[in-house]
């Protein structure tokens, strides 16, 4: 029964962490644009690109429009 019960709080928190992850923002550039953005998601094609020093992961979107503040490519908009 114990084994049960902890195989079951297992399973349910590997199926709760991706709700976790959702505190991730990142300062990215459109690549055509120029412009600079806060996203909560790491871009996935190219018509975004990452720009905060060395892929910094900010922990909330007030952090992150901070550091945007702090990127070269930026501010030189």
């Amino acid at each position: 029964m114990k084994l049960k019960i902890a195989t079951a709080a297992l399973m349910l928190a590997a199926l709760s962490l991706p709700a976790f992850a959702a505190d991730e923002f990142y300062v990215v550039q459109d690549v055509k644009t120029k412009k600079c953005t806060v996203v909560d998601k790491k871009p996935t094609d190219t018509s975004m690109t990452v720009v905060s020093p060395s892929g910094t992961i900010y922990k909330s979107r007030t952090e992150a429009e901070s550091g945007m503040k702090t990127v070269k490519v930026c501010t030189s908009n």
